[in-house]
């Protein structure tokens, strides 16, 4: 079973939510951060990390004494990574999305693909909790490919638990499509339920079971309840605002572990969504 968790907006707690169940359920788990601009994981699961492999995009090199200035290149490139002048020609690797159309189009064949490094991909173990992390390269524009690389690692026997980037982008949908269920983390504030407001599009869209899990519930007020009620989205969980969760939270501790009272309700809930998210 494939669960992703996402939220609308960063500082949700959705890595909160991701790490905690994980260590919850422990046995049988493959974590996977998607979240390749800012991993943090890791700081809660603690991994021993065992190997690194280096994820590469393939983007255009050009033969200038091939190349005739024709600037089908260009015209094919709907990502403007090519400048064609008279006698110039420039290739911007960051804003190549890695297609291959201009060498395809390149009457002369000047055109072949280089790999290029985005990133890294991190593997490790912590205790029964198999890690799997991308990180991308500072300066990169693109995730997508970097996130593509880490969910080649899902194995299908496995519980995987994936933790994706806030917001509601590509990295976002390319993090989360493919799952069996997915848990929005809110809060219950304006600007949490409007973020809320906006995941909830996307995975309609893309047609996964979804709940959500209100976290710092008893601040703010009851307006992303009453949304949920009227929308007849199941909440899963409420995490209380605790400042002992905060100082545990801020030393890197996980929930669970701080307060173990709380791992039969991250059981509880994945015993919910493995039932379709039906209360």
């Amino acid at each position: 079973m494939i669960v992703s968790i996402a939220s609308g907006k960063g500082g949700t707690g959705k890595t909160t939510v991701a790490t905690n169940l994980a260590l919850s359920l422990n046995k049988n788990v493959r974590f996977l951060d998607c979240d390749v601009e800012e991993p943090n994981s890791h700081i809660f699961i603690k991994p021993e990390i065992t190997e690194k492999e280096s994820i590469k995009v393939p983007i255009p090199e050009v033969n200038l004494a091939k190349c005739t200035y024709c600037g089908k290149c260009r015209d094919v490139c709907a990502y403007n990574a090519i400048a064609v002048a008279k006698s110039a020609i420039l290739v911007f690797p960051s804003l190549c999305h890695s297609c291959g159309g201009c060498a395809l189009v390149c009457p002369q064949k000047a055109i072949k693909e280089v790999d290029k490094e985005i990133g890294v991909i991190q593997i490790g173990k912590a205790d029964e909790i198999e890690f799997v992390s991308g990180k991308l390269n500072i300066g990169e524009e693109t995730a997508t490919p970097l996130i593509k690389a880490v969910k080649k690692k899902i194995e299908d026997n496995k519980i995987v638990i994936i933790d994706a980037p806030p917001g509601t982008s590509c990295p976002v949908i390319e993090s989360i499509k493919g799952s069996d269920y997915c848990i929005l983390v809110t809060e219950p504030t304006p600007f949490g339920l409007n973020d809320l407001m906006l995941v909830v599009e996307v995975v309609r869209k893309l047609n996964i079971p979804f709940g959500v899990v209100i976290n710092r519930a008893d601040l703010g007020d009851n307006k992303t309840e009453e949304y949920c009620q009227k929308e007849n989205i199941p909440i899963l969980m409420k995490i209380p605002f605790k400042k002992e969760i905060a100082i545990a939270y801020s030393r890197g501790v996980p929930m669970v572990e701080a307060f173990p009272e709380y791992k039969k309700d991250f059981v509880n809930m994945f015993k919910i969504i493995t039932k379709g998210g039906v209360i």
